[in-house]
């Protein structure tokens, strides 16, 4: 799910920065802070969206850096278990698919991409044995959040299922839907 929210911190703005706006140093370091920092609090930080109240610096003996108690908002993303996502499929390995969902990425292991006997091929095409169906490198699919873990901080997973009746490649679905609709 992605999220704005509203973070108050002390921001470090080293002296070498002094000869900004008090608003475009904190904004650089904000950013040096936060882009790209991942944790089992805030989930996956994108981007940040703006910066609020700047509070009058302090600066620490020892330090003579600036600290500005500061309130700015950061847009994340905190995968949720069961949570539908749509992505892009970036690479596909003899294991299973990576898919990008979003500025971060999932892996749908080979046995949860269909539910059918799936085999590999060197030309990195997953392709079921009974149904004929295939996933490969830039499909557009729809996946289940099924695991998440952030034990390794900087390289989390994010565990995918495609195996239930309405997930799976977007056009097979789309198909399905026409199928249906016609039938009643």
């Amino acid at each position: 799910m992605f999220y704005r929210i509203k973070i108050k911190d002390h921001i470090r703005v080293p002296p070498r920065m002094f000869n900004l706006t008090k608003k475009e140093a904190v904004l650089a370091n904000i950013r040096l802070s936060y882009d790209n920092y991942i944790s089992k609090e805030l989930g996956f930080v994108l981007n940040v969206v703006d910066v609020g109240v700047i509070k009058e610096g302090v600066i620490v003996p020892g330090d003579g850096a600036g600290f500005y108690e500061t309130e700015f908002e950061l847009l994340t993303f905190k995968p949720e278990l069961n949570e539908l996502v749509f992505g892009k499929i970036r690479d596909i390995t003899d294991f299973g698919a990576f898919m990008d969902i979003g500025g971060v990425e999932g892996m749908v292991h080979i046995s949860q991409s269909m539910d059918d006997f799936v085999s590999f091929s060197k030309d990195k095409v997953l392709q079921g044995k009974k149904t004929g169906q295939t996933i490969k490198v830039g499909d557009r699919c729809k996946a289940r959040i099924i695991a998440v873990s952030y034990k390794d901080l900087s390289n989390p997973k994010i565990g995918l299922t495609m195996r239930q009746e309405g997930l799976g490649k977007m056009e097979l679905i789309d198909h399905q839907e026409i199928k249906k609709e016609a039938a009643t």
